[in-house]
């Protein structure tokens, strides 16, 4: 658990410090008192974590210091991972494999969200797991989608199907669909456009990459993922009751945790919507994806070692 815990610190770098720097170095020893808590509160404003969460972490906070006048910075953030470990309960994706060879997980996502790249690196945590798996270069409407996947691909030996800019994507879909399955993989992820000419347009891109996957199994894709940027709060939650309310999601990936000071974000994802988040971008590395933890999540943000 340790070194997760550390994964996660380091990914977290930023929220981390940022709350640090606000709270004068609270939670490495100081006393609680009026002025750490109204700079806590401007801390966890500050890292998006939303009126309810900062209220309820500063309510408990505050009742344990009346009981306790003596109460020290680590003991407040105690109190603190132990209210985000409650906000978020229920909030881990446990990915299981049915029984449909390949499950298909559909990557859905706006441009910029970090889904050709969480796509490449879900299949090499597939692989590394030891587990077969097939990516499906299904953004055909963005060259440099198409590109990129196909770097992933050849730079962690990964097999793809792809074709040309602007070729049918739901074609390619049917392809990949009929190669996963001769080859025996266990799974085929699909990485789906992030914008066309209209909203519209795009969601019944995306429905129709649904149909055709469903003409060979009708329960496919099984898994339906929307991949949001961490560091956008209040728009991440936007774009996903977009998708949710047209393609009906089954899961999050929350991206580009590492590079902001808001990874209060994902709370606030979780207390809106109730889908359960899968993995979290901590960083640019193949193995910076990693499973959401709860645990490792609120041990980190309150810079607790353990």
């Amino acid at each position: 658990m340790f070194s997760l815990l550390k994964k996660f610190k380091d990914g977290l770098t930023k929220t981390v410090a940022a709350i640090a720097a606000k709270t004068h170095g609270l939670f490495g020893g100081r006393k609680i008192d009026a002025a750490s808590l109204d700079e806590l509160e401007e801390a966890l404003y500050t890292a998006d974590f939303g009126v309810e969460t900062t209220t309820e972490i500063l309510e408990e906070i505050k009742t344990a210091y009346k009981k306790d006048p003596a109460l020290q910075g680590r003991q407040a953030a105690e109190i603190g991972a132990a209210v985000l470990r409650r906000v978020l309960a229920g909030a881990e994706g446990r990915l299981e494999r049915g029984t449909a060879q390949p499950e298909v997980i559909a990557m859905i996502g706006v441009n910029g969200s970090g889904k050709t790249t969480t796509t490449a690196k879900l299949a090499h945590k597939f692989k590394a797991d030891k587990q077969t798996v097939l990516v499906a270069a299904c953004d055909t409407f963005r060259a440099a989608a198409v590109d990129q996947l196909k770097s992933w691909a050849t730079r962690l030996e990964l097999d793809i199907v792809a074709s040309h800019t602007g070729a049918d994507a739901a074609a390619v879909a049917f392809d990949a669909w009929q190669a996963a399955k001769s080859r025996g993989k266990d799974w085929l992820i699909v990485d789906t456009a992030g914008r066309l000419h209209t909203k519209d347009n795009l969601m019944e891109e995306l429905a129709k990459i649904r149909r055709v996957l469903q003409k060979h199994d009708a329960a496919a894709p099984q898994h339906r993922w929307l991949v949001v940027d961490g560091s956008l709060g209040a728009n991440s939650i936007e774009q996903a009751k977009v998708f949710h309310k047209s393609f009906g999601l089954t899961g999050l990936i929350v991206t580009k945790l590492d590079g902001t000071s808001r990874g209060g974000a994902i709370v606030g994802i979780w207390r809106q919507l109730k889908i359960p988040i899968y993995f979290i971008g901590l960083g640019e590395q193949p193995d910076d994806l990693q499973p959401f933890s709860a645990e490792n999540y609120a041990r980190a943000i309150f810079g607790l070692d353990q």
